[in-house]
């Protein structure tokens, strides 16, 4: 008889559901299982007090805690491959178990929970989520460097743990151009995704292309309107009870994204996806090639030229914190870009050093969701730039094509968003 699993299909389920794949362990997900109501029941409570999921219902008594669930499902099968062939793979499965919990798991959740309105959003709170997240990432990307497995020459529990935590970032929040810098990660994780085990359960997994933008504050409002009417309609408010719970799920999948403002736009003559392979292609006359083609295509009336100058130059004083401050703003632009293209130039050979943009902007004004959703917009002073100055359009040559001396100044790094 099959063991059952309380819980939505999530990350947190597969875990037990792939070990079962690996061990021929028998183990379902409940039927008709409802987050929200559920697991509000007095039965589910009597599991799982605090009432999240999974729980596993087993013949000695109910388990909660995903990663306590997939290590039970393992160990139902005697001298189980899974959890290594000695003690020092049993303590190095353990070993990145905890490792995927407490530096990768925690920090993706830390970065797309307040973007999806779970958490409060705050921008420093963010930056921080994402440096602790790189770090474990750039730790784990090391590793996978001359390994190709966590433990040992075989997939063990801490690759299933591992995996379904790197999914759900993978799928939700963790775009190609993040985790491009993460190349041995990469290979790891698509390597594993796809192994049949892991697809019966995950299905086709695709990557997010772009990060959340931050939950309006908004669609909250007529829920508080809706409150002084609890007697007049009780089954309009229970429902709004029903959807609270959401909370206290361990991940939810985001919300479907409302169509984009700019893709209501006119079409424009201007294909931003040729632009950019053109600038990537041309390896030698760039001005000859890359920059004409980029007039020639430029289409005033469906795109808009934008300089940027940081406002607090003063405080560049220490060259890798002014590179980290300006990768963190490219970052957070990673939500535009269907929509845009640019380049910031780190200027100057001594502190403080000079931070300068150039930015190619679907429309003819900088993105309202841009503005509303990245913080670090109001750090810079914009300027339309004047495409009949050729003053202004050899300034946009130079910066398209790093050149250097920049206004009479060293380059210190120049960085490009496409």
């Amino acid at each position: 008889m099959a063991l059952v699993l309380h819980s939505s299909a999530n990350k947190n389920a597969y875990k037990a559901l792939i070990v079962a794949e690996y061990t021929g362990a028998k183990v379902e997900l409940a039927k008709d299982f409802q987050m929200g109501v559920t697991n509000k029941t007095p039965e589910f409570l009597k599991m799982n007090p605090i009432g999240k999921i999974p729980v596993l219902e087993t013949p000695d008594g109910p388990l909660f805690e995903s990663n306590a669930i997939a290590r039970y499902v393992a160990r139902l099968t005697p001298d189980c491959p899974l959890y290594g062939s000695s003690l020092i793979d049993y303590g190095l499965i353990e070993q990145w178990i905890d490792f995927s919990a407490s530096e990768i798991d925690v920090h993706i959740g830390g970065w797309l929970y307040p973007r999806t309105g779970f958490r409060l959003y705050l921008p420093p709170v963010e930056e921080a989520v994402i440096a602790n997240l790189k770090r474990g990432l750039g730790a784990l990307n090391t590793y996978l460097a001359s390994h190709t497995y966590l433990v040992g020459e075989g997939v063990t529990l801490a690759d299933i743990i591992m995996v379904c935590n790197l999914g759900y970032g993978f799928k939700n929040i963790l775009t190609k151009s993040f985790t491009s810098e993460f190349p041995h990660v990469e290979r790891y994780f698509w390597t594993l995704i796809n192994q049949p085990n892991f697809k019966k359960v995950w299905g086709n997994l695709e990557q997010a292309e772009s990060v959340p933008p931050v939950a309006s504050k908004k669609p909250a409002q007529p829920k508080e309107a809706a409150k002084p009417k609890p007697k007049e309609e009780p089954k309009k408010e229970a429902k709004k009870e029903v959807a609270k719970p959401k909370e206290v799920e361990e991940e939810e999948a985001p919300k479907p994204k409302a169509k984009n403002p700019l893709d209501l736009l006119p079409p424009s003559t201007m294909i931003l996806d040729d632009w950019k392979r053109l600038y990537s292609n041309t390896k030698s006359n760039f001005r000859e090639v890359a920059i004409k083609g980029f007039w020639d295509m430029f289409d005033p009336e469906g795109y808009s030229l934008w300089f940027c100058d940081y406002k607090y130059n003063d405080e560049n004083n220490v060259s890798f914190v002014t590179m980290n401050k300006v990768g963190g703003f490219l970052q957070r632009m990673d939500l535009c870009r269907k929509y845009a293209f640019g380049k910031m130039l780190i200027i100057g050979s001594e502190p403080p050093f000079k931070v300068k943009g150039l930015w190619l902007f679907r429309g003819k004004e900088i993105p309202q969701f841009v503005l509303d959703e990245c913080y670090d917009m109001e750090l810079y002073e914009w300027t339309k730039v004047d495409i009949n100055d050729e003053a202004q359009k050899e300034r946009v040559c130079q910066m398209i094509e790093d050149a250097e001396p920049f206004e009479g100044e060293a380059l210190l790094d120049a960085k490009c968003f496409k």
